[in-house]
């Protein structure tokens, strides 16, 4: 298979409150190049909210996910390539930015910030996607901490 779609889950399950059944993935694995949903304030694993009225705490959750997703998919946040960053209001960007300059110190990636007059929630203040990109030398070794990951959870890729 060319891909891998890691932490897959339904939005029924996500947003019981919505009329919404769409089969979707935290991450998925394409010929080297990881691609990761929106992260929010959220634990992935119990989808328990974090920080709620704290925008700082949604951005440091946010970006522990994506170290997390990172490391799941083979990969680490020294190889993210662009970020997009969603924010409810233009003063949340020094604090968020402020959050992601410490995670990301020395990675040189591309970056687009849009200000939204909502998120999927109203609790979520902020939302943060990734791409990173796994090394050709590194793409077989990724594979199987991937594969090593999915069997720790439970999931097959």
């Amino acid at each position: 298979m060319a891909f891998h779609r890691i932490r897959r889950f339904n939005t029924a399950a996500s947003y019981p409150e919505q009329n919404l059944a769409n089969d979707l993935a935290q991450a998925v694995v394409a010929e080297g190049t990881v691609y990761l949903r929106g992260q929010i304030g959220q634990d992935l694993t119990t989808r328990e909210n974090v920080g709620v009225g704290d925008v700082e705490a949604q951005a440091e959750k946010a970006m522990a996910n994506i170290a997390m997703l990172l490391e799941e998919s083979g990969s680490a946040l020294d190889e993210i390539v662009k970020i997009t960053v969603y924010l409810t209001d233009i003063r949340f960007r020094e604090p968020v930015y402020r959050v992601m300059g410490r995670r990301l110190k020395g990675v040189h990636y591309v970056s687009t910030g849009l200000v939204v007059s909502a998120l999927a929630r109203p609790e979520w203040l902020v939302e943060i996607d990734a791409t990173a990109v796994i090394p050709a030398s590194r793409r077989t070794e990724a594979a199987g901490i991937r594969h090593a990951k999915a069997a720790e959870r439970g999931e097959l890729l």
